[in-house]
């Protein structure tokens, strides 16, 4: 029975038809919608995407204004085959109304009434779905519909060139950000997790109601408030100016100009003076429409904060406050002011939709951290203080006590790291305070004494101290075009706002008791840039900091957690789990991470340098895909357990490994789960046998066989197969079979081997092909041989 017309025959011959029926035109309808990019999957050192959603067709009742999906299925599909699809799509892109057809049948879901509708005649009018969109929206007033339906700024350029678009999370929090605006709403919250282009959405809000009739009379007028210089010199160099050239644009620096439409300003600088003489005040409470605070979960919404009073007195405006963490206890004072977020959109969702890169956590466990650290009666520190007795624990190193070897013993440990994997991977090591930065730049100074020889600047410390100095090394370390420098130590400076791409390792040298802070800085690590290949990044912890903010709602669980354990030298001693839980750290009420940690007085502090001290363990975690929470397992146990849950016994999988596209998929579902054939072999220490004897051997205890052994059994077990062919060539297949012992089964699938020595010896590969009587012959005879290789 024919299989009937393909989904690309139906759209084309039918669903296109009856769209423009409905008075649809090509403008409004886009093909082939992309909503995600795919999940990026790490498969050992390699990575790939998972599958990108795209809908069939969106409906644009304006460019960049969709108002509904439609997924088509084949002609002999029922019309509704498509609708969960559909209304998935429709979900994500915030869109009321969903249509799956087969070309004849039409079947609707509608969020407003909550109904699906079978049988339309046909598919509505732009006019009629837009008059339902604004009903579902609960838009009446038509200047909120005109600021929606008003175009995108499209002066801002992707590194290849092409215009920057908003992502579809990124117009979905624009148009709810301009429609509450617009609608008269005085507080709003976006939260969008670091990475995401929060500002990117602040210039497409500014700009739609810049551009359009919000204000009758004159420009609307925004300021955009932060607390740090780069995080407003950043945007106005990098979204705003280039969007609205710079006549509109001025940052405030004790001067109130009142000419202007686009307003920077920190803090800060409008607090100067005091709340009575701060120069905000020189503003008229309505001077300015709309109150952009970036990161404004920092300070500017506690009720207890000097900078409320900024907001209380610029209350007539509308504000909208932007932060990368959801509500938690540290920043309830945000939410309180704020409001419940109109749009969130969590680093989960970012890296399962494929825009953020995910992460591997190695834990680190130092022995003082493990076990505490405690000094020896009467013991002086190197300064000739008497250090008090008692047990020192995370909480108290370079705050209380300065373990000097500690942070050597990090140092070298990290050195090592970077040697095993990628020595110019840029990595970013947060430290207790600027002393303590600076400790472990001098110990990883002189731990890749081969490297700092010739590159001065291969580590460097970033804090306010470094002053003009360090704000150099941040732009060369943040400068995608330049390899140098590749660590650098901070403490809070590099914590939240810049952009750092090509970071591939986020280290943490200090406990931290902020969840907020914490998703700051992880964020450092979360941008792709595939550009340098940089599609994953690695947490690496030194103070168990990953340990208290396992938030899989919001974060998204790591892929894997790596533990080592090291000699007090630093060295590696095994790569192995050990059952017992590891120590966590237990945030005291002082350690309070909003205060300045560059504010420890380096007088107080406690020094010593001969600490005995050795890394305890490393370990890895696995995301359970049945849970999706982490469990502790050694790569072994994943492995078994994935196969397991693949495959029902070893004959079913031995049985798909024997044909080569079985084999291939078997390949794609390890790795979609993260498992690397072609590095099974050496991370279980089996290098000489076949990855299928690796992974039967592995699941189900069966002896392990290695491919030598295969090759012996083959040409014991199967001689009428060689006995078929000529004496020469037999020696063709003599020496696949070399190979196959040597490298395994690609050298015999892949015909290019023939041209490779030793085989290339033998002949051209039209030379070889005549041995066997042809090219077919040949390719019968591989194809054959690999068989009974298997069967052997």
């Amino acid at each position: 029975m024919p299989a009937g017309p393909l989904e690309k025959d139906t759209c084309r011959d039918f669903v296109l038809p009856r769209l423009k029926a409905a008075g649809w035109t090509d403008d409004q309808i886009v093909e082939q919608f992309p909503i995600t990019d795919g999940r990026i999957i790490t498969v050992g050192k390699k990575h790939r995407r998972g599958d990108a959603l795209r809908a069939d067709y969106v409906l644009e009742y304006r460019p960049g204004v969709p108002v509904a999906v439609v997924e088509a299925k084949r002609g002999y599909s029922i019309p509704g085959k498509g609708m969960q699809q559909a209304k998935r799509y429709a979900q994500l892109l915030d869109l009321p109304f969903a249509y799956s057809t087969n070309g004849k049948g039409i079947v609707e879901d509608d969020r407003e009434t909550g109904q699906e509708t079978e049988h339309l005649p046909g598919f509505p009018s732009p006019a009629e779905l837009w008059a339902r969109y604004r009903a579902w929206k609960g838009i009446v007033d038509d200047s909120v519909a005109d600021a929606l339906v008003l175009p995108f700024n499209r002066a801002l350029r992707t590194p290849d060139g092409g215009v920057k678009e908003p992502r579809y999370y990124q117009r979905v929090a624009i148009n709810r950000a301009v429609e509450a605006i617009t609608a008269g709403d005085k507080r709003l919250l976006l939260t969008l997790a670091t990475g995401t282009g929060k500002t990117f959405v602040s210039l497409q809000i500014v700009w739609k109601l810049w551009s359009g009739a919000w204000r009758k009379d004159r420009k609307p007028r925004i300021l955009y408030l932060a607390d740090r210089t780069f995080l407003i010199e950043q945007p106005m160099a990098r979204e705003y100016v280039p969007a609205f050239g710079e006549g509109p644009i001025w940052q405030l620096q004790g001067d109130a100009k009142a000419g202007r439409e686009i307003y920077f300003g920190l803090y800060q600088s409008l607090a100067a003076g005091g709340d009575v003489e701060g120069l905000y005040r020189q503003f008229a409470p309505d001077f300015f429409d709309l109150v952009i605070v970036d990161e404004c979960h920092r300070g500017s919404a506690g009720a207890d904060s000097s900078w409320r009073a900024i907001l209380e007195h610029l209350s007539p405006a509308a504000q909208l406050g932007m932060t990368a963490t959801p509500k938690r206890d540290d920043t309830v004072d945000t939410y309180d002011w704020f409001g419940e977020p109109i749009y969130e959109y969590s680093l989960a969702q970012g890296i399962d939709d494929g825009f953020l890169a995910p992460y591997r956590v190695r834990r680190v466990v130092l022995s003082p951290d493990a076990h505490g650290w405690a000094p020896t009666q009467g013991q002086l520190d190197l300064f000739g203080q008497a250090i008090p007795d008692g047990l020192y624990t995370t909480k108290d190193f370079e705050r209380v006590v300065s373990l000097l070897s500690r942070t050597e013993a990090a140092a070298k440990h990290l050195t090592d790291y970077l040697k095993r994997t990628d020595r110019m991977a840029k990595t970013v090591v947060f430290c207790v305070d600027q002393e303590h930065a600076h400790q472990m730049r001098q110990a990883l100074h002189n731990a890749n004494s081969d490297r700092t020889t010739q590159h001065p600047n291969y580590v460097v410390r970033i804090t306010s101290d470094e002053a003009g100095i360090g704000k150099g090394h941040l732009s060369d370390f943040a400068d995608v075009e330049s390899e140098l420098p590749v660590i650098a130590t901070t403490s809070q400076m590099l914590s939240t706002g810049v952009d750092l791409p090509t970071v591939r390792n986020v280290v943490l040298f200090r406990p931290i008791g902020s969840m907020a802070l914490f998703k700051q800085i992880i964020g450092r690590g979360t941008r792709l840039f595939p550009d340098d290949d940089k599609l994953s990044f690695d947490i690496i912890d030194y103070s168990g900091a990953t340990a208290l903010f396992e938030d899989p709602e919001f974060d998204g669980p790591p892929e894997r957690v790596d533990r080592e354990e090291i000699d007090d030298e630093g060295n590696v001693v095994e790569d192995h789990v050990v059952a017992e839980p590891e120590p966590t750290y237990d945030p005291s009420p002082t350690d309070d991470d909003t205060a300045d940690p560059d504010d420890v007085d380096p007088r107080q502090k406690l020094y010593v340098n001969d600490a005995e001290v050795w890394i305890t363990a490393e370990a890895i975690y696995q995301l359970d895909r049945e849970t999706e929470r982490l469990r502790l397992v050694e790569y072994r146990d994943y492995v078994i357990d994935t196969v397991r849950t693949l495959y029902p016994d070893p004959v079913d999988l031995r049985a798909r490994w024997t044909n080569g596209v079985d084999r291939q998929a078997v390949l794609d579902a390890l790795g979609a789960r993260g498992i690397d054939a072609a590095e099974l072999g050496e991370r279980t220490g089996l290098v000489d046998a076949d990855p299928v004897d690796v992974l039967v051997h592995l699941a189900w205890n069966q002896p392990l066989a290695t491919r030598a052994d295969r090759v012996r059994r083959v040409r014991k077990e199967h001689t009428d197969f060689f006995e078929r062919y000529r004496p020469e060539a037999r020696q063709v297949l003599d020496e696949l079979l070399t190979k196959y012992a040597d490298y395994g089964i690609d050298e015999v699938d892949d015909l290019g081997v023939l041209e490779v020595p030793p085989i290339a010896a033998l002949g051209s590969p039209a030379e070889l092909a005549a041995r066997f009587d042809g090219a077919d012959q040949l390719q019968a005879a591989v194809s054959e041989l690999r068989d009974r290789l298997y069967a052997a």
